[in-house]
């Protein structure tokens, strides 16, 4: 998205994980966004981000329940336009998903994803 021209700011709680980001690669000398650490949950410092001019919040940790918070707290509290969020467990995306989370399950789409290539092959 960086790469894109967008302006983007990653939120992480470990800063170690943003350093192994940037020794992968992912956050090079063309990042041209910002790298936080914090808690994507925390609205002082969703407000110190920029959530308040963001056109797009995506949440994407590994904990459904923080994905799930964070994404809600864009969507209702900062009424950002475009909210998307992961959510690994299929149970508790069908769930949101009725509730109005613009979600996706990594679980299921891989699921089906490998249902199709298998079909594929015969």
């Amino acid at each position: 998205m960086s790469r894109d021209g967008q302006d983007v700011t990653i939120v992480d709680r470990d800063p170690a994980a943003l350093n192994k980001a940037a020794e992968r690669g992912v956050l090079g000398p063309d990042f041209r966004g910002n790298a936080m650490v914090g808690d994507g949950c925390d609205a002082d410092l969703l407000r110190r981000a920029g959530i308040e001019d963001a056109d797009c919040f995506i949440a994407v940790t590994e904990g459904d329940n923080r994905n799930i918070m964070a994404a809600q707290i864009a969507q209702h509290v900062f009424k950002v336009p475009r909210v998307v969020c992961r959510i690994s467990d299929p149970i508790r995306y069908e769930a949101y998903r009725k509730l109005g989370l613009n979600s996706f399950c990594p679980t299921t789409d891989q699921e089906e994803r490998i249902h199709a290539m298998i079909l594929e092959q015969k």
